[in-house]
């Protein structure tokens, strides 16, 4: 699971590689840690044609059995401390971190995000899995000069509780697709790698095509296509 990645190219070079005749970032500065439910850009496609960049909170809503299995151990906490609880204003108000990783694509959680109209590209320039035998976080990027790529994302808008002491908000929420590891990452995390587009039609066919088409893009990068280019530390910092 893929819970920290890098993003130290500015705006210019992300319109430049994927295209966008909108710019809705503002001043976007080097993001050389962006963390679960931290704000982050996307590409997706424009109302009108074309494609934006966007700002957008990672993680996107967890499923109802995540949130029910979180209300009812939040409540049975309370009921053992003799609370009455009233579960359904429980429920209702039960944090969602989000989720950022989107791997079992049949699920019908996901479904109803995987057309065109809800599909993005996620850019950054490395990203870490977590290994404490190999020196904690691992970063890989595409190369030693960290390249611009993209993940394959999805994002929507959503109305939900993030954090108590906010109560509820409407934000846009993104995540990114998984696979199974290509031999780098599955050295040091054999689950699951990010599926990556390295191509200007990978990144049209994600935006664009049919499921059909679309999907076979979930899938590992060849073997050698990624270098390990940091270790130990929560921010990539190239020299």
């Amino acid at each position: 699971m893929c819970n920290l990645y890098s993003l130290t190219k500015g705006q210019d070079a992300i319109r430049q590689l994927f295209g966008g005749t909108s710019d809705h970032t503002g001043n976007l500065p080097p993001l050389p840690g962006i963390f679960p439910d931290y704000p982050a850009p996307i590409v997706r496609a424009a109302e009108g044609g074309g494609r934006e960049l966007a700002m957008a909170r990672w993680g996107m809503p967890s499923s109802k059995k995540a949130l029910l299995d979180a209300a009812t151990r939040r409540a049975d906490k309370l009921r053992a401390k003799g609370q009455e609880v009233d579960f359904a204003e429980l429920l209702r108000m039960e944090p969602d971190a989000g989720t950022t990783n989107v791997r079992n694509t049949a699920s019908s959680h996901w479904k109803r995000w995987l057309g065109p109209d809800n599909r993005c590209l996620v850019p950054f320039t490395a990203f870490s899995e977590f290994n404490r035998d190999h020196g904690g976080d691992v970063w890989f990027a595409l190369g030693e000069d960290r390249p611009l790529a993209c993940f394959a994302g999805i994002w929507t808008s959503w109305a939900s509780v993030r954090k108590i002491s906010k109560g509820w908000e409407e934000l846009e929420v993104f995540a990114f697709l998984t696979t199974e590891p290509n031999a780098e990452v599955g050295a040091v995390h054999p689950k699951a790698m990010p599926v990556i587009l390295t191509t200007a039609e990978e990144h049209d066919a994600w935006l664009r095509a049919d499921w059909s088409e679309a999907s076979a893009l979930q899938r590992p990068l060849p073997a050698g296509t990624l270098l390990v280019v940091g270790r130990g530390v929560k921010k990539d910092q190239p020299d």
